[in-house]
């Protein structure tokens, strides 16, 4: 049996998705397809690329390597099928969370008066790298900290944070608050794709109660019936206005790094041209 890029993609998303189960979900396959894929690609490579149990999936040593270099093929991959057609595909942009915030119209509009030759596709995907790594998309806007050897960031700017609380919370009322204002709260956190852990909080005086939930929608709908606060960059206030949810400004926390992330190898041609726009727009 020889390597094929089935298997490459199979291995790719069984690492994205987290299960077998998800992975053939993503992929359009049965689950025991999927795993058939990935049991051929480990006989194939003579290694064992992923950790059984009863509970989760796992790459070995072994497979994390592999992982990144099947990201990097499938990636080249389509580059020279994008190169064969002579045309150049549309600039696909993941986020995660608020996409450019209150300058997400006026980048748009910049773009297609200034690139109408290369569309620009915006794309959420409830990932911290935003599907960047599994190339569902070709750039990510990504806040917080984030770094991977396989990718070029560059910091865009810096955004302040906000308080979000139910319309009816003893603290809507306020201008502004205080993490201290919030460290006997309720946190909902989204740990795949947020940007706050209780980390921002001093160990003396933090939030002990959370809730964890999967995306922006959840992390909304549960702070708009009550059961929790949460803490956001400031672009979600214009991004995700929601009926039952105030902002507050929150004084005392550092700010949130916006960063822009391509591939090192074989990015799409438009990926410096956005780079330049959003470092004008943005700065």
């Amino acid at each position: 049996m020889e390597l094929e890029l089935r298997h490459l993609r199979t291995l790719v998303a069984v690492q994205d998705a987290g299960t077998i189960t998800d992975a053939a979900i993503d992929l359009g396959l049965s689950q025991p397809a999927v795993s058939r894929s990935l049991a051929q690609l480990e006989q194939v490579l003579g290694v064992q690329l992923v950790a059984r149990s009863s509970r989760e999936l796992a790459l070995t040593e072994a497979g994390a390597r592999t992982y990144d270099a099947a990201v990097a093929a499938l990636r080249a991959v389509a580059a020279v099928q994008d190169a064969a057609s002579g045309v150049v595909p549309p600039l696909r942009v993941g986020f995660s969370w608020a996409a450019f915030g209150e300058r997400t119209t006026v980048i748009l509009r910049s773009w297609r008066q200034e690139h109408p030759e290369v569309p620009l596709e915006l794309r959420r995907v409830d990932r911290r790298d935003a599907g960047l790594r599994r190339g569902a998309v070709d750039v990510a806007i990504i806040r917080g900290d984030f770094s991977d050897p396989l990718l070029q960031t560059v910091e865009l700017a810096r955004e302040g944070r906000m308080a979000a609380v139910a319309a009816g919370h003893l603290l809507a009322g306020r201008v502004e608050v205080r993490l201290d204002d919030l460290a006997d709260e309720t946190l909902a956190l989204t740990p795949t794709t947020g940007t706050t852990t209780t980390g921002l909080w001093p160990s003396a005086h933090r939030p002990q109660r959370i809730v964890v939930v999967g995306n922006v929608d959840e992390w909304l709908a549960s702070i708009a019936a009550g059961e929790a606060i949460g803490v956001t960059p400031a672009a979600t206030a214009f991004q995700h206005p929601l009926p039952g949810v105030v902002y507050l400004p929150l004084v005392d926390a550092p700010d949130v790094p916006v960063q822009l992330a391509w591939p090192l190898h074989a990015p799409h041609p438009a990926v410096l041209a956005l780079r330049d726009l959003l470092s004008r727009l943005l700065s």
